[in-house]
């Protein structure tokens, strides 16, 4: 006997109720309603009245959408769900476009851009891989959040994975943790606005490294601030209040006085400026809405 469980991070799990394992992990696109269907149709693993197939609509395309098909041969939930997942990278992009207008800020925004500025061309190589590992999975609680892979150099990689964030060397081929976010995590110094009692079970939403500096920020507005050549964490606090608290980016950068300053992005449209030496706020703007990305460095 197994048992499926699906989420909002768009995964469907499979469990065995004998040991309560995770047997498999299927990622979508997008949440999967299957309990949706279940409430309507029943059971139907077994049933000779139904069977589930990928849907071909328009709107739908590249899904892994499901739909219940009458007098048909009957075939298990779990072959769905496996033909939804066979994608191509064309057929992905192009979902993710059809259903892009339902993430825009800015109405039209897209179709604005290409109106405006060149068109790609196809063809040429803009980079080249020379080594290739699993050693480690980046993961994302979300399927739009981004800045969740850092590399600080041609060698180093970090990375959020699970619930820790990595390090990872190509030339010592060497896997190394340097925060796990799964328990408790709190301050060992003492800084004005700095919560001592610190976080339980962040969910990560994006980071940010920069030089011996590594700043994480979290789904409920949590910020952590780390200095990578010494043990525990410097400094957390709390961005928002808010249910809108996700933070988006993250960015540190040189300041004007010669210190190190970051800036932080969060839903509620505000991006707000720190310096690095106290970890105080310098600045806070708003925006009429949450700005997503920030520029590199030129």
């Amino acid at each position: 006997m197994h048992f499926t469980a699906s989420n909002n991070d768009c995964g469907v799990r499979e469990y065995d109720m004998d040991g309560f394992q995770l047997v498999n992990h299927y990622l979508f696109i997008r949440p999967v309603n299957f309990h949706n269907y279940m409430a309507e149709y029943g059971d139907i693993s077994d049933s000779s009245d139904h069977t589930y197939e990928e849907t071909d609509d328009e709107d739908q395309i590249g899904y892994g959408s499901i739909r219940p098909l009458l007098k048909q041969e009957p075939v298990k939930i779990f072959r769905a769900f496996v033909e939804g997942m066979r994608l191509t990278r064309e057929q992905y992009r192009r979902g993710r476009l059809i259903q892009y207008v339902n993430y825009e800020d800015i109405p039209l925004s897209g179709q604005t851009a290409d109106m405006i500025y060149k068109q790609t061309s196809k063809g040429g190589t803009y980079y080249d891989f020379f080594h290739n590992s699993r050693a480690v999975t980046p993961t994302a609680v979300h399927f739009q959040l981004r800045n969740m892979v850092c590399a600080t150099s041609k060698h180093d990689v970090y990375v959020v994975s699970n619930d820790s964030i990595m390090h990872w060397s190509s030339v010592s081929q060497n896997l190394t943790e340097i925060l796990n976010f799964s328990g408790h995590v709190a301050p060992t110094e003492k800084h004005d606005g700095s919560l001592l009692e610190g976080f339980m079970q962040t969910d990560i939403s994006t980071l940010a490294v920069n030089d011996d500096f590594l700043v994480a920020g979290g789904a409920e507005g949590e910020l952590v601030c780390k200095k990578l050549y010494q043990q525990g964490v410097c400094f957390c606090t709390r961005v928002i209040n808010e249910d809108n608290a996700l933070t988006t980016a993250i960015k540190i950068y040189p300041a004007l006085s010669g210190g190190k300053h970051f800036l932080t992005s969060n839903n509620d449209c505000g991006v707000r400026e720190y310096d690095m030496d106290g970890f105080q706020l310098v600045n806070h703007f708003r925006f009429p809405w949450p700005v997503n990305v920030f520029p590199r460095d030129s």
